[in-house]
């Protein structure tokens, strides 16, 4: 028999008020920070495919899937020395489901070489993924066997030598700035997306050499012999490039900063129960056997650092090179 009118009236709020307990008490809906995640999140990286931020993005990513049983989807969107990822990080709605990996060139040094439109202000910090020093190297054909003889002819022929960086405004490239201002030692600085379009160049003889990451994919082709590395980054020797100065000992004591953070973040207001989740599963895969090999043993600190560290190392970064490029 049909209802009468209020009849249907009494049964249409009865089954709101039915789907609204279930939004309540089984938290099912996707912008419950309750019920997170409960479907796929974007992970999105800002540099091409290939490289160490792609293969730690994927490498974290399949432990953060195992852990939170939904679908972490890795997008690389390389360009603008990662800012268009950044840019589509921070349109993205702060619930989780769009994450990036971030780095302190993407979130501090781009915009502030580059006055766009955002600022280290609209990131939410999650946790340290790995940290990565950087090496210059030539090829194997290279006149420079050591770094002092790169030096010295970088020293009487300015600009005549051309590095590649990843992005103009990395680390990589604005301590090469450094180079020049503090010791006037001027090089050509070529920017790419990332580490695959760096070695294709210098193994192409594009450029004469790079201030690379040094991840694995670097070191696989200093071990096959077709990097020299000339000096590190970092501010002792590497343990795994004993033979290799640093940027330091070879007269440059304020050249230290080139190393790349790795972090995972999203956009500024992710809620506290999310960073939450994200920062456990993160701690998580820190120590999965899986992800430090894939990643490298040497890349992953041996304490994990979550959000508070990863903000620090981010304001660390702005306060030292926000008054060269802040103007």
């Amino acid at each position: 028999m049909p209802l009468n009118r209020p009849a249907r009236t009494i049964a249409a709020l009865a089954a709101l008020g039915l789907l609204a307990a279930c939004g309540e008490d089984g938290g099912a809906a996707a912008g419950d920070p309750a019920a997170y995640p409960s479907e796929e999140i974007r992970l999105l990286v800002p540099y091409g495919a290939g490289g160490p931020t792609d293969l730690t993005a994927r490498a974290y990513g399949a432990s953060l899937e195992e852990q939170l049983g939904q679908p972490v989807v890795v997008e690389n969107l390389p360009g603008g020395s990662g800012a268009l990822a950044m840019q589509e990080l921070i349109a993205s709605e702060p619930d989780g489901y769009t994450l990036s990996l971030v780095t302190a060139g993407t979130t501090v040094l781009t915009p502030l070489a580059n006055d766009l439109d955002y600022s280290l202000d609209d990131f939410t910090p999650i946790g340290v993924m790995a940290e990565v020093p950087s090496v210059l190297a030539v090829g194997t054909d290279s006149p420079y066997q050591t770094a002092e003889d790169f030096f010295t002819a970088a020293e009487q022929n300015p600009g005549g030598i051309t590095v590649g960086v990843p992005g103009a405004s990395t680390p990589q490239g604005i301590e090469l700035q450094r180079l020049r201002d503090l010791y006037g030692v001027e090089v050509t600085v070529v920017p790419f997306d990332g580490n695959a379009e760096m070695t294709t160049a210098l193994l192409g003889g594009n450029v004469d050499a790079v201030l690379i990451n040094a991840s694995s994919d670097v070191t696989e082709n200093i071990d096959a012999g077709q990097f020299r590395p000339l000096a590190v980054s970092s501010e002792e020797r590497l343990s795994w490039l004993p033979d290799t100065p640093t940027l330091a000992e070879s007269g440059f004591p304020e050249l230290t900063l080139s190393g790349s953070t790795f972090g995972l973040a999203g956009p500024a207001g992710l809620p506290e129960e999310v960073v939450t989740t994200l920062e456990d599963a993160l701690r998580t895969a820190h120590d999965d056997p899986a992800v430090v090999e894939q990643v490298g043993e040497e890349y992953i600190d041996e304490e994990f650092r979550g959000a508070e560290e990863l903000q620090e190392v981010l304001d660390r970064t702005q306060e030292v090179y926000e008054p060269i490029l802040g103007g």
